[in-house]
């Protein structure tokens, strides 16, 4: 495996996700970091988009999978997330996180956050 890795963090998508009809009903802020292990080496050679992983098409998507169809769980949205990652053929693993910074909970708080990480099988 190699050393080289993307990182793209704090990706903001409003979605319709939780168990709680008013986070359904209303809709909240999600935010995404992505850390994917890739090969840079043919890129740094050729100078050729071609040989990376395009960011900018990957924030996207990753935005647009947050917006699509609810889902009751984060964890259920950071493997959707994950899977939009591997679709690039440059991406070796992916460790996503989604943060849920406005989860309906009765005491003070920062984030809530879950982690996976998945690889190319």
């Amino acid at each position: 495996m190699t050393a080289d890795r993307l990182t793209l963090t704090g990706l903001r998508g409003t979605g319709h996700h939780g168990v709680f009809e008013h986070e359904r009903r209303d809709g909240q802020e999600f935010v995404v970091d992505l850390d994917i292990e890739t090969d840079f080496a043919a890129a740094a050679r050729t100078d050729d988009l071609e040989h990376t992983l395009h960011y900018g098409i990957l924030a996207e998507r990753v935005v647009a999978a947050i917006e699509r169809d609810p889902v009751d769980l984060i964890e259920t949205l950071a493997e959707r997330i994950a899977d939009v990652a591997l679709e690039f053929p440059a991406a070796a693993s992916v460790t996503v996180t989604v943060h849920k910074p406005h989860a309906p909970i009765t005491v003070p708080f920062d984030d809530v956050a879950v982690t996976i990480t998945r690889s190319r099988p």
